[in-house]
């Protein structure tokens, strides 16, 4: 019969490493930014704010708005940081999207950055910084993006079609009351497709989220149409049975 013995315990078993500093000395040193992609609604135009990159190898090309994270900061408040001190404004809503790390992203050396995005409406936010010619471009004539920012800004924008469907995003850069017009076209311009008018509506009104204010729209040069406004309270209530909408 054979014998079976235990394995020997082996004695020089790896110490757990007790200086987390020392531990993090030897890693590799690799700078952190985050790039902050700001789309806005104007005009029925989707547009997005950008700035001259001040990097020679860039000269005369468009940038995010980027910065480095110091060492003690929040990702979301090197953000909030960023965006305030690039345009002065401190009332825009930032979410997170994706991180960028390709090796040869940066001519200096390995750099990951965080994107940040966030959708506003023009004429509700006022840009209170102007320097390095900061001001808004139409998200469809962009070109001779300085590191990787069009890949950034494709990405977001990406997120943003999606994100836009699965949550009435959209109904916060409208007026107050609206017509289905003005709807249909702010949907247009962020998703870049041409919708079917009879389609929408029905989808829309399907929803029962629309509250018809007994109004019609002044001084247009077509038809006026009704007017509505978006029913919040309703959708608080009812937003976890809330569908994409799939136009």
């Amino acid at each position: 019969m054979e014998l079976v013995t235990e394995s020997p315990i082996t004695k020089d078993k790896k110490e757990l490493l007790k200086n987390a500093s020392e531990l993090v000395a030897t890693y590799p040193k690799v700078p952190i930014t985050v790039d902050c992609v700001i789309f806005g609604f104007d005009e029925d135009k989707l547009k997005v704010l950008l700035i001259r990159s001040d990097l020679a190898i860039y000269q005369g090309k468009w940038s995010l708005l980027g910065d480095i994270i110091t060492d003690t900061e929040e990702l979301d408040e090197a953000a909030y940081r960023i965006l305030q001190q690039r345009t002065g404004m401190d009332d825009v809503f930032l979410e997170q999207v994706k991180t960028f790390g390709k090796p040869g992203r940066h001519p200096g050396g390995r750099v990951i950055t965080i994107a940040y995005c966030s959708l506003l409406n023009i004429c509700h936010h006022q840009l209170k910084i102007h320097d390095n010619e900061l001001h808004w471009h139409s998200v469809d004539n962009l070109s001779d993006m300085a590191f990787d920012h069009q890949e950034i800004i494709d990405e977001c924008y990406r997120w943003l079609q999606k994100r836009i469907q699965e949550h009435p995003l959209g109904f916060n850069l409208l007026p107050e009351k609206f017509s289905l017009r003005e709807l249909q076209n702010l949907y247009e311009a962020i998703l870049n497709i041409k919708l079917d008018r009879r389609n929408f509506r029905k989808k829309f009104f399907a929803m029962d989220f629309l509250i018809d204010v007994g109004e019609y729209e002044l001084d247009v040069p077509h038809r006026p149409g009704k007017l509505y406004k978006f029913n919040f309270e309703k959708y608080e209530k009812n937003k976890r049975k809330w569908f994409a909408i799939d136009f």
